[in-house]
């Protein structure tokens, strides 16, 4: 889509450009003047196409990635550093600090989200605020897991003081369709557990970290948090090498998860906490409300263009609706506007990889080869920056897309007879993650919702798959997951339970009496947080 720099809204111009010259180590934002990478947008700005240059970054190499290395290590210290043995009160300062300042930078934030990823305004500052309201929810449910740590357990003759302590030194690599929010969701956590973290932003989004340098930078000791820029081999590689990392972080694709686990020397040492690809389908069933169904399952399958692992990548519908159904849905999706991001209504939005576009081409190629039809008028209309959304139906398993996780605006419809049909396919499938079940009657319902909760880990009923409220779990079974992310269950999943034991006597008793009342020691405390 090209534009013109007058048509943009002044508020959302790039005006002058950001070169990120630092990166964060040792509590320091140090000066890089080697190697940097040019930051395009794929939104014009010009009369005749062409990308919008947004700004640099830096492209660090092995020896940044070992000096980033050991200012995590000096900040966890085998344990015995300021950050992990600090008092639980005293992280929570700390986060409170950092997401007060945040706070401050959300206009930067949003504008450079719209830029770098092409998400809507809307959604852009949703993200944002989602982010927000996630870190604050985090200190809560700290708080809550401290409350209920306070005490002390008594089973058999000894006595237990049991908390949940950090793990050790955590690699963090975010996705680029949600840079800051699911980024987010892996760092907070980590961080307030004690783990000090080596962060490197996605390839796209990169640059809307640059506006919480200093926030990181001020709110937390020297070598908790690093911020690292490059290429993701170039650093995480001989990080992973090193032995050293405790816990990879990772949102994005099982491939470059394995690559990453197999270069750690001790593989048992490493705990992972993986948000990876999925594959989730809706199932429409024969009662289901297809004007419920048909909206919801638009939502699910375009919405940020379907770059979201939770998106709808394949809608299995009843043969005995399915006419019906794709009447109805390819006239929805053809009334959906593709725009720039800050304009009004736009659905549909520029695709941030330069790439994307024809890969979407090749699968609809492939797919109309094997007997599928577009079945929308607009579909595969293609432009420099966006291909708009291709319906195809009908879709058979031999097709690329069917197998393949699409991220991105292309949505394949296969019909069915027998639900075994679906079944069967979601249980041979690499991907479990969720699925849409659309259907009302109670006893065709409930035996495929006891079966489909042991192929997924969320079953989401006449609804699109979605991975909010955040206080619900947030999985999968196969390659989509490892760990669970959500605001309690993120936090256990960067700590493990660790206590004092002592046997119920004279001698001992009194000196855990002496420890509670003078209050010398951060883990032994029964302390109520308000």
């Amino acid at each position: 889509m090209t534009t013109t720099f007058k048509d943009i809204p002044d508020k959302y111009k790039i005006k002058t450009l950001l070169h990120q010259s630092t990166y964060l180590v040792d509590g320091e934002l140090k000066p890089w003047k080697g190697e940097t990478a040019e930051v395009y947008s794929t939104i014009s700005s010009t009369e005749a196409y062409k990308p919008t240059l947004l700004g640099t970054i830096p492209q660090l190499g092995k020896k940044e990635a070992m000096e980033v290395l050991k200012s995590a290590s000096s900040a966890y210290k085998k344990g015995q550093g300021l950050w992990p043995t600090m008092k639980v009160i005293d992280r929570i300062k700390c986060m409170e600090t950092f997401v007060k300042q945040m706070k401050t930078k959300r206009e930067e934030v949003v504008k450079l989200l719209m830029w770098e990823i092409g998400k809507n305004l809307g959604d852009s500052e949703k993200e944002f605020d989602r982010t927000i309201d996630y870190i604050y929810d985090t200190i809560e449910a700290y708080k809550q897991i401290d409350r209920d740590s306070a005490k002390f357990e008594k089973n058999s003759g000894v006595y237990a003081h049991i908390r949940r302590g950090p793990l050790g030194i955590v690699l963090c690599l975010g996705p680029y369709n949600y840079p800051l929010n699911e980024t987010f969701a892996l760092l907070i956590p980590a961080l307030i557990m004690g783990n000090p973290v080596i962060f490197k932003p996605a390839k796209h989004g990169v640059l809307l970290i640059s506006p919480l340098l200093e926030a990181f930078q001020n709110s937390f000791p020297k070598g908790v948090v690093n911020i690292v820029y490059g290429r993701g081999r170039v650093l995480a590689t001989p990080l992973m090498q090193s032995g050293k990392i405790d816990v990879l972080a990772l949102i994005g694709n099982s491939k470059s998860a394995n690559a990453l686990q197999e270069e750690h020397p001790k593989g048992n040492r490493l705990r992972m906490v993986l948000g990876l690809e999925a594959k989730n389908p809706a199932i429409v069933l024969p009662d289901a409300d297809l004007d419920l169904a048909v909206e919801e399952c638009i939502a699910g399958s375009l919405s940020f263009n379907g770059q979201r692992c939770t998106a709808l990548k394949v809608l299995y519908v009843h043969e005995s609706v399915v006419e019906e159904f794709n009447r109805r849905f390819t006239y929805k999706v053809d009334q959906l506007k593709f725009g720039n991001p800050w304009e009004e209504g736009a659905k549909l939005t520029p695709l941030p990889e330069t790439d994307k576009p024809a890969y979407i081409q090749e699968l609809i190629d492939d797919a109309l080869e094997k007997g599928a039809k577009i079945i929308n008028k607009k579909g595969g209309e293609t432009t420099e920056n966006y291909i708009f959304p291709a319906v195809l139906y009908p879709v058979s398993k031999d097709m690329r897309v069917f197998k393949e996780e699409q991220f991105g605006p292309v949505v394949p419809i296969v019909s069915f007879s027998d639900i075994d049909e679906p079944l069967d396919d979601m249980a041979e499938s690499n991907y479990g993650q969720q699925v849409s079940l659309f259907g009302k009657n109670v006893h065709t319902l409930s035996p495929l919702i006891d079966t489909l909760v042991n192929l997924v880990c969320r079953v989401n009923l006449n609804s699109s798959c979605q991975r909010g409220p955040d206080v619900y779990p947030f999985t999968g079974r196969k390659d989509s997951a490892y760990g669970t992310l959500s605001v309690h269950d993120a936090l256990r999943s960067f700590s493990i339970r660790t206590f004092v034991a002592s046997k119920d006597n004279e001698y001992n008793n009194a000196i855990l009496t002496e420890l509670l009342e003078k209050k010398t020691s951060n883990f032994i405390s029964t302390d109520y947080i308000l």
